[in-house]
């Protein structure tokens, strides 16, 4: 009996989504395949949604990524950081920054000194030597001063001004020597030229103390009676009043002094016990000040302000101060507000004279009273063959080997 094959039905195409008319090039991101006009065609199997490589762009992206773009299969992140050209940046800016600070600040300092001391009117003066010497000069002047700013720091109310301390810092190579001028030294008034008048006054050979000079014509003739009688030449004058000196100490929150023996002066307002001790500003200008406490005598009163003003610039030539403007500033503005300099006088020179008297703190350099022979009549006597070896060491910039009482 013959077999009747049945008939089979032809195998079913896969249904694919509508296509553009013709062949779908896979080169361009299409699934490759033939459409026959009515929607329907073979399909290879390249539109599984599996993707091979990465997106392409007008060129495709076929597998493995196709030679008109693509990453490969890839995705490229952000490129790492230039620390190095960062580091050099942040560096220049901090450069820039520090330099515009500093400079506006030097600018500010040096337009608040008062450059009010002509020392061109100075007659007679001696030859230049080695090295730098600054006549420093502490003086009662109230200017500035309210009544109750008297009353607290004792001073008084005196009209005009007078010297209260005088001292000669010579800067050098041989490190910084600072020589006290007891202000009842015994001096000679030397011929001069008025600071205001310009006229002459000749010498008469008047013995007078050395504070009488500033009492009767101001700097010009301190200047000049100091010179005349050491042969020293003077470079830079600098002077300081009552309540500048007592600012500065507050601005930078006292200063440190080690006191050896205890005492007490009505005049001055001083009162301290012995031993290590921070003063303030007013107790601060007691203590320079005192003089009846040490029976009379301007040897003792000398040698604490010398031990003070070299405590004071130590303590205030410090980072903590000098690198904080919230204590820089301060204290700047309370000094420079009530000091006195040469007309020659730069901040630069200002602040090497600074750091001289904190380099005789440090054991840099020496401390002394000008070297005296004895007394006259309550005037002081300077011993003057120790004056001339001393005056000769400070003039060749020698290290200083004189000592003084």
């Amino acid at each position: 009996m013959p077999h009747i094959r049945r008939p089979q039905a032809p195998p079913q195409r896969p249904q694919v989504p509508p296509q553009s008319q013709g062949y779908a090039d896979p080169r361009q991101g299409g699934s490759p395949g033939y459409d026959n006009g009515n929607g329907t065609g073979y399909d290879s199997g390249y539109n599984t949604g599996q993707v091979y490589g990465g997106g392409g762009g007008g060129n495709g992206s076929g597998r493995g990524g196709g030679r008109g773009g693509g990453d490969g299969g890839y995705v490229q992140g952000r490129p790492a950081p230039d620390w190095r050209r960062r580091i050099k940046l942040g560096a220049l800016t901090l450069v820039v920054v520090v330099l515009a600070v500093s400079i506006s600040t030097y600018f500010w300092a040096d337009s608040k000194l008062k450059r009010e001391v002509d020392l061109s009117k100075v007659i007679e003066r001696p030859e230049e030597g080695e090295g730098t010497n600054y006549l420093i000069v502490g003086s009662d002047s109230r200017e500035g001063m309210t009544s109750e700013d008297k009353k607290k720091l004792h001073t008084g109310s005196a009209e005009g001004k007078r010297t209260d301390s005088m001292m000669i810092l010579h800067r050098g190579s041989n490190g910084p020597t600072l020589i006290s001028l007891p202000r009842d030294s015994n001096v000679e008034i030397p011929s001069f030229k008025g600071s205001e008048s310009g006229k002459m006054f000749q010498g008469t050979g008047r013995q007078v103390k050395l504070n009488a000079a500033y009492a009767e014509d101001g700097p010009e003739l301190l200047v000049r009676t100091v010179e005349f009688n050491t042969g020293l030449r003077i470079d830079h004058y600098v002077e300081i009043g009552f309540g500048g000196f007592a600012k500065i100490v507050d601005a930078i929150g006292g200063v440190e002094m080690d006191i050896p023996k205890a005492f007490k002066d009505k005049k001055s307002g001083a009162d301290f016990r012995a031993g290590k001790q921070t003063l303030n500003g007013e107790q601060s200008l007691a203590f320079v000040r005192t003089r009846y406490a040490f029976a009379g005598s301007d040897l003792d009163r000398t040698k604490n302000q010398q031990k003070f003003l070299a405590a004071l610039a130590s303590q205030t030539a410090t980072p903590s101060t000098i690198l904080n403007p919230f204590a820089l500033y301060p204290t700047m503005g309370a000094g420079l507000d009530t000091l006195v300099v040469d007309k020659d006088m730069s901040l630069w020179s200002l602040s090497q004279m600074f750091f001289a008297m904190k380099g005789v703190t440090g054991g840099e350099g020496t401390s002394m009273n000008m070297p005296i022979a004895g007394s006259t009549g309550g005037n002081l006597l300077w011993d003057k063959a120790k004056v001339k070896q001393l005056v000769e060491q400070l003039k060749n910039d020698e290290k200083v080997t004189v000592t003084g009482n």
